[in-house]
């Protein structure tokens, strides 16, 4: 199960993502399990980011994995507002770059990481490959 929950915003997200979530996950050959997106602005994704991983910085998404097998489990923390700032400064849409980072967490419960070029530049290719999935 997909469940969006919502902190300090009065916006809302399209819950028409949740079906292109799914596919996403069993195209991975995955299982779903229980995610939560929890949606916030900045000031709640940075107080989450110095409490559980010690970073004093503003991100779009942070990603707490509870993935038993393949079974996807997690609880997946976005910045509205960040996501908002980026596509902006990165002149993109707001709707793909919002898409891009629903993808991206649910792409690190499949295993994907970004820490090194060469897992960056394989997230990015599984990014805009669901991305084009979606249109």
């Amino acid at each position: 199960m997909i469940q969006f929950f919502y902190e300090n915003l009065t916006e809302s997200v399209n819950t028409d993502y949740i079906a292109w979530l799914k596919d996403l996950i069993l195209s991975e050959e995955k299982k779903l399990g229980e995610i939560n997106y929890i949606f916030c602005d900045d000031d709640y994704l940075l107080k989450v980011n110095q409490d559980y991983l010690q970073h004093d910085y503003y991100t779009d998404i942070i990603t707490f994995d509870y993935v038993k097998g393949k079974t996807i489990s997690g609880e997946i923390f976005v910045s509205l507002q960040r996501i908002s700032d980026n596509a902006s400064s990165l002149s993109r849409d707001y709707e793909e770059e919002l898409r891009r980072v629903l993808a991206h967490g649910i792409l690190h419960l499949c295993g994907y990481k970004d820490k090194t070029e060469e897992e960056e530049k394989q997230m990015r290719e599984k990014e805009d490959h669901y991305l084009a999935k979606y249109r």
